[in-house]
């Protein structure tokens, strides 16, 4: 039996899930200095993810050491991570995480990533494979389906790459991390949706000390 098709993102409480920009991720201390707004943006983005970084899978999964906090927040990171079979991305964020994952990326599952160009597989340690899909979205899905068997297909992002799916009624459900902060300006997450088409059903709300995490099914309307 096919698993889900899911994403599960991080938001802030005025809608956006990601600052005005991404640049300040990798930014070099000079260029930080040459343009204040690198570090505004990473603060921001820092702000957003605050509920994850002290997290003992998030260590573990990313080979940071031992320790950090258990509870809620941990077990539905763990959670997010067990059930995920192959993910789906789109180009920009592979492009960013290219330069800033590890040698042993956080995925350990195949990853399908959407571009116009055509590029052989790249594997990486750990059992991350990343496959370079130029012929749509649906295309991407069923190769990240079969790869994932009954386990669950996650929309990795970013979200134009999740609104695409979103809006072609291809997603089951999906998880929020609503983050008790207020960018002003960003990326959007729902900006373009077509309302028209989608239907949510609220399945659960689950507090925890540093985000509020909202699981929605989606049905067409």
């Amino acid at each position: 039996m096919a698993g889900k098709v899911f994403f599960s993102v991080s938001m802030s409480l005025d809608g956006f899930s990601a600052p005005v920009s991404m640049d300040g991720l990798l930014a070099t201390p000079e260029r930080r200095k040459q343009d204040p707004r690198l570090d505004r943006w990473l603060a921001q983005w820092m702000e957003l993810q605050a509920w994850i970084f002290p997290l003992r899978f998030f260590r573990e999964n990313l080979h940071l050491g031992e320790g950090g906090e258990e509870g809620r927040a941990n077990d539905i990171a763990r959670e997010t991570f067990e059930r995920t079979g192959a993910s789906v991305m789109g180009r920009r964020m592979f492009d960013l995480g290219e330069r800033a994952w590890p040698e042993n990326p956080p995925f350990h599952t195949p990853v399908f990533v959407l571009t116009h160009q055509q590029r052989e597989p790249w594997e990486r340690k750990g059992g991350t494979t990343f496959h370079f899909v130029n012929d749509g979205i649906h295309s991407a899905l069923d190769q990240a389906r079969e790869a994932a068997g009954d386990r669950d297909v996650r929309i990795a992002g970013g979200s134009e790459t999740i609104l695409q799916y979103l809006n072609a009624g291809l997603v089951d459900e999906f998880s929020i991390a609503l983050s008790p902060v207020l960018l002003g300006a960003g990326t959007h997450l729902f900006d373009g949706v077509d309302a028209s088409r989608v239907a949510l059903e609220q399945i659960h709300s689950e507090p925890s000390p540093r985000a509020t995490h909202l699981t929605y099914a989606v049905h067409p309307r």
